[in-house]
């Protein structure tokens, strides 16, 4: 019983150790570890005599001198990983030649020629540098060009082959076999020296139940013919075998520990069993920190199976880069001890250190679960080996490193025992251990991928990262401009050095990654025992509590009133009751918001953006309410409502720096009055609270009318708002539905404008009703829904990508609006990525969303289900059905199967479908182009995906898609506030993009009296339609951005007084602007032009729609500005007519109509024409300073790890 308490106590004291202070673990591991100044000073002479003895001879092989040469500081090194990380997975010639061309071409490889000491790398340099040069593409006709072109098509087989063969030689550096046989026989040269062999069969995590069998299946058989050759009593002289988890089950994940954890066990129980016949070593790999809980509980099923019992055998692997690492091996050794066992264990540095850092921050993590600093890391390890050697008696210690200082620390450490064995992995350390094995005598195994090429990718650029970066000791080591000094660093000297910063202050906590001090929100990590515990536990109170809404100073309600909500899983459990509100209700709502409008808008700046930030902390102080009460309200699944409460907070604090930033504009503003904020149930705390905080950080007052499938989390909202300091009268909800609310609102001509987020069916009723009855010159900010789509091509990596559909089309049920509608698949992908897309749907959890294992809940209501399942149900009878995912027998509530139907391209689909529904149609490679005009044929335009290896590829689709958010090589949900404003163009939404720059300033009026010059015209209205067939044509055709400095110069030349206006636009207008990210991710936000404008009597509108790249129809503007522009060659045509309607409805093109100083009538008039078009809301501008309303946004997010592994971490990481 004593320890069992003490293996209980040890288990928590690795929780506490998760997120602790990393000042104080090294601290702690720093007085922890027993070596002395002489033993330290010993150590490091050492060192230097092996590192000069291995530098005297030079590695054999060809990866070492090419790592130096081609650092991953380097354009070139980049590129050569890139290939290796892609090239020989791609099928097809075509792609793979475009690859080529791509990464060798920009690169400058003649910098590299003759600089090392190895002939096969100068040969290879001059190799890839010829290659560059007949890829490099020359625009001149001359005669040599036209020979270069000769050569290229020529040369193109040869350039494949030669390519392909070097990366294969890269790639044999560090794998052992093809197969276990080959592997096997080729080892025998070190076996023969003394050395030992764990065999690792490579490969990526399984995502499908046959990957998982295959993987299952491949150690099994390794284990079988290894045993073989398995001929010692003793089994430290016998071959081994390491084990991923993660490749033998599909959902190891500890949110599906209740689903995952039997299976687990008996597969490792069957192998482990199968290893111990032969009495050989069988090591469980560590994997990513997320997955350490889950391994421990399987270690410990395993080992208390009493067949073990005198197997010595079973091996665990521990990473010194962890803050958890000294608690884990105490754990470990507790529970050897307790069930008599001695295990082998495997001290490592780690693997996953930029995952880890990445990860973090994305989850908004309090602090790392590892080391920001290498010296740590460093000194991690010597304390975990000097504890190794303390538990012996259960513990056989196998310490796996390449560094020659921390090798003769461990030997220094050992003292008199010679009970352990030092670990390289092939192609790596070799002349390193052969010397210091050769000197000191003890054992060494050398740690052995196994595999096919196109298995080893992810593996093999780990090692090239690893072995690339900077403060790598195999790169420095080989490096000789690297003084031997340097690299044999003593880590407990380099703590010391650092006065007490432990911390890597080149790597923010992950709440201080944001600039302008503004903080990132507070996560949770549901992989974690501890967070996930609490908060279940905490949930748990809310599990049968009624929340009630109704909207402020309603008093008398009887509860016949009142209409009750229920979960949509469990269409008979209340969830809580609304009072809807009636007319006279929202009469009076109405006009107390704009009686207060002036109170709210005369509060400074500072003053909005404080009570802004108050609303975050009440948020995060009461998360687990609002968790709850999405997870029962709207049925969303606990990760999802834990990113939403974030995403809220985020707004709050953006839309507060906002607020400040508003004040330091140069132009005059002011609060446009009362806003009507409409938000959807799909994000019932995070838009509805984005929609609002905007407004008020803009100065307005706000009513706001959630969708009446989520009143519940709105009211609960509004109740922090109000305790968070917001007045009750500048923000006010009114609950009901659509049909019966929206109109009393949108009709009434006090609102000033309308913050819309919905189905683009309604936002063109809502701009008609603001037109035809309500205030026709108010402002819309509408974003819609869309026809997502992702390309994926031959060289991306199918298991990233198949993650990345999955989450795209099925996370939330596919009820976001940016959830992915339509893949294209490179035909010669189509068989691998639909085989693993439709086994990756059979392991996904169909169910409650309380459940943390669930994965999609239901859709939110009955009448969703049925127009869904119609749908379905109408595919299918087409014969379009491919796949569906498995939903549990007796689930009651509204819940859909994700499904996915094959079509001949993006024209086939009826329209958006609002759940779990996919679509995918596969292409030639040289139908690319044709599949982006399809997807742009529809004039959505919210989101678009694309996995490839190809930058120029990238950069095509980036410029040519038109789509509001571009995501790359990721998933294409999930945009953050700040780093990915979100929104869509042509029937996805007229922008400015919500958490970006354009967002708040766009609820504000701005004049600008010095910059207001108008004529004095009569205005008449006529056909104009050849005018505007015209600007449509030259808008179209403008492939470079206008020349601004020449639209300045004329301007000032004619109007010297818009000097500082144009300036001002100018400098607003630079793009792309790069935007906050974590590691590992690169944001940017790109402006580019809309259309043509109609720009009715103000100088300015002309001057900011031409500064923007558009073409511009100028109706009764100064004629000395129209003449001067045209003679520039500016896309502008002067009229003295207004369009007429039919001109109006004619242009496809129209983006927007400017006007000022114009007869009122007229101006209703023209807005109604407008709102009566079909096609995308049509902008009526009326501000003279208004730069972000002729612009389209665009952001782009690329995933820059995708291609293995974070470069520019490891590169700035301090040594």
């Amino acid at each position: 019983m004593k320890v069992h308490s003490k293996l209980q106590d040890c288990r928590e004291k690795i929780w506490s150790h998760q997120f602790a202070s990393e000042t104080e673990v090294v601290n702690s591991l720093l007085s922890d570890i027993r070596l002395e100044e002489n033993s330290r000073n010993r150590i490091k002479n050492d060192a230097i005599h092996i590192a000069r003895e291995v530098r005297k001879n030079p590695p054999s092989g060809l990866m070492s001198p090419f790592l130096v040469e081609y650092g991953l500081t380097s354009e070139e090194g980049i590129a050569l990983m890139c290939l290796a990380e892609a090239l020989l997975r791609v099928p097809d010639v075509d792609t793979v030649d475009t690859l080529i061309s791509d990464k060798l071409a920009p690169a400058d490889w003649g910098r590299h020629l003759g600089n090392s000491s190895s002939s096969l790398v100068n040969a290879s340099t001059w190799a890839l540098m010829l290659t560059g040069k007949i890829l490099k593409s020359d625009k001149t006709d001359d005669v040599a060009n036209v020979m270069r072109q000769v050569v290229k098509r020529l040369g193109e087989p040869v350039v494949r082959l030669a390519v392909a063969k070097a990366i294969k030689l890269i790639a044999d550096q560090y794998i052992l076999g093809s197969d276990i046989e080959s592997a096997e026989l080729r080892g025998q040269e070190f076996v023969e020296q003394g050395y030992r062999y764990s065999y690792d069969m490579l490969g990526e995590s399984a995502l499908t139940w046959s990957d998982a069998r295959r993987y299952k299946d491949a150690y099994a058989s390794a284990i079988k013919f290894l045993a073989d050759h398995c001929h010692s009593d003793d089994v430290r002289d016998n071959p081994g075998i390491s084990v991923k988890l993660s490749a033998i089950h599909p959902r190891y994940q500890a949110t599906h520990r209740t689903l995952n954890l039997d299976e687990l066990v008996d597969s490792t129980l069957e192998l482990a069993t199968l290893a111990m016949q032969s009495n050989m070593g069988f090591n469980i790999d560590a994997e990513e920190s997320d997955k350490l809980d889950l391994s421990l509980d399987i270690i410990e099923h395993v080992l208390r199976k009493p067949q073990f019992e005198n197997w010595e055998g079973f091996g665990v692997v521990v990473q010194a880069y962890g803050q958890r690492a000294l608690p884990v091996i105490e754990w470990l050794h507790t529970l050897a001890r307790k069930l008599d066992r001695k295990l082998m264990l495997r001290l490592v540095k780690g693997a996953y250190w930029d995952t880890e850092i990445k990860r973090a921050q994305v989850l908004g993590l309090s602090t790392y679960p590892v080391f920001t600093r290498k010296s740590s890391t460093d000194l991690s390890y010597l304390a975990c080996a000097q504890r190794l050697f303390e538990l012996n008696d259960h513990i056989y210690p196998q310490f796996a490193t390449h560094n020659i200082h921390t090798i003769r620390s461990v030997l220094e450490l050992a003292s008199d025992s010679s009970d352990f064995e030092f670990q390289r992995l092939h192609g790596m350390g070799e002349e390193v251990h052969q010397f210091a094995k050769t000197t000191f005598g003890y054992r060494c195994r050398i740690y052995a991928p196994v595999g096919a090429h196109e298995d080893l990718l992810a593996y093999l650029v780990r090692r090239i990262l690893e072995n690339g970066a900077n403060s790598s000791f195999v790169n420095q080591l080989m490096d000789r401009r690297v003084p031997v000094s340097h690299i044999v660093s003593d880590p407990i000297e380099q703590t010391k050095s650092l006065n007490h910063q432990i911390r890597n202050p080149s790597i923010p906590q992950p709440s201080g990654i944001y600039s302008e001090s503004r903080q990132n929100s507070n996560g949770l990590d549901l992989e974690s025992d501890p967070d996930w515990l609490q908060l279940k536990n905490a949930m748990d109170e809310y599990s049968n509590r009624e929340w009630t809404a109704i909207t402020t100073d309603v008093v008398k309600v009887s509860k016949r009133q009142l209409e009750t909500r229920f979960n949509p899983v469990y269409p008979d459990r209340p969830v809580g009751r609304v009072l809807h509100s009636n007319p006279a209700v929202i009469a009076q709502v109405i006009s107390d918001a704009y009686r207060a409008s002036n109170t709210w808008q005369n509060k400074s700046a500072e003053e909005r953006s404080t009570i802004l930030l108050r609303i975050a902390k009440e948020y995060e102080a009461n998360h687990v309410e609002l968790i709850a009460l999405m997870v029962r309200e709207t049925g969303k699944s606990i990760p999802d409502a834990v990113s939403e409460v974030r995403e809220a907070v985020d707004f709050c604090r953006y839309y507060a720096n906002e607020a400040t930033r508003l004040a330091t504009l140069p132009q005059n503003n002011k609060p446009r009055g009362v806003i009507l904020c409409i938000s959807p149930w799909n994000f019932p705390l995070a838009i509805f609270t984005g929609q609002i905080t905007g407004a008020l950080a803009a100065g307005n007052s706000v009513i706001a009318k959630p969708a009446e499938q989520s009143p519940l989390i709105a009211s609960r909202a509004i109740d922090l708002m109000y305790q968070a300091g917001v007045p009750k009268e500048a923000c006010v909800a009114v609950y009901g539905t659509g049909e019966t609310v929206g109109p009393h609102l949108v009709s009434d001509p006090r609102i000033a404008g309308v913050n819309f987020t919905g189905s683009s069916e309604v936002a063109q009723i809502i701009h008609r009703t603001m037109a035809e009855n309500g205030n026709p010159l108010g402002k819309l900010v509408a974003e819609t829904g869309g026809l997502n789509a992702m390309i994926i091509d031959s060289t991306a990596l199918p298991e990233q990508a198949v993650r990345d559909i999955i989450v795209s089309a099925f996370q939330s049920a596919g009820q976001r609006c940016s959830a992915l509608r339509m893949l294209y698949v490179q035909e010669d992908m189509k068989t691998r990525i639909c085989d693993m897309l439709f086994g990756a749907m059979d392991t996904l959890v169909v169910g409650d969303p309380w459940n943390i294992e669930t994965d999609v809940g239901p859709v939110i209501d009955v009448e969703a289900k049925q127009n869904i399942d119609a749908y379905i149900n109408r595919m299918e009878a087409k014969g379009l059905l491919r796949h569906q995912a498995p939903v549990p027998d007796g689930l009651g509530g509204h819940f859909v199967s994700p499904s996915v139907f094959e079509v001949s391209g993006i024209e086939e689909l009826e329209g958006e479908i609002f759940g779990p529904v996919l679509h995918f149609s596969s292409y030639r490679a040289h139908e690319l182009p044709a599949v982006i005009q399809s997807i742009n044929r529809y004039r959505y335009g919210l989101t678009f995906g694309l996995h490839s290896r190809i930058d120029q590829r990238v950069q095509q689709m980036t410029e040519s898609v038109n789509a509001g958010n571009i995501y790359v090589n990721r998933n294409q949900i999930g945009a953050i506030v700040g780093c990915q404003p979100f929104g869509g163009r042509g029937l996805s939404g007229t922008g400015p993009k919500a958490g970006g720059p354009n967002y708040v300033p766009n609820l504000c009026e701005f004049r600008d009296s010095s910059a207001e010059v108008f004529s004095d015209s009569n205005y008449q209205r006529g056909d104009v339609r050849k005018e505007l067939s015209k600007l449509s044509r030259a808008q179209q055709a403008q492939t470079e951005l206008t020349d601004r400095t020449a639209i300045f110069n004329v301007a000032a030349e004619v109007h010297p007084k818009l000097k500082s206006t144009l300036n001002s636009a100018i400098e607003f207008l630079k793009s792309p602007i790069d935007l906050d990210a974590p590691t590992g991710e690169s944001n940017r936000l790109y402006f580019q032009a809309k259309g043509v404008f109609v720009c009715i009597g103000s100088s300015v509108h002309v001057l900011q729609a031409l500064l923007s790249g558009n073409a511009v129809l100028a109706v009764g503007v100064n004629s000395r500005l129209t003449d001067a522009l045209i003679r520039a060659k500016m896309p502008l045509i002067a009229s003295k007519l207004v369009p007429d309607a039919a001109s109006l409805a004619s242009c496809e093109s129209l983006a927007g109509v400017t006007f000022e100083r114009l007869d009122r009538n007229l101006a209703v008039t023209l807005r109604q024409e407008l709102a009566r078009s079909d096609g995308p809301i049509v902008q009526f501008i009326t501000d003279v300073w208004t730069p972000w309303s002729f612009i389209a946004e665009k952001t782009l997010c690329i995933d820059t790890t995708a291609a293995g592994g974070n470069a520019q971490l490891l590169i700035e990481a301090e040594a």
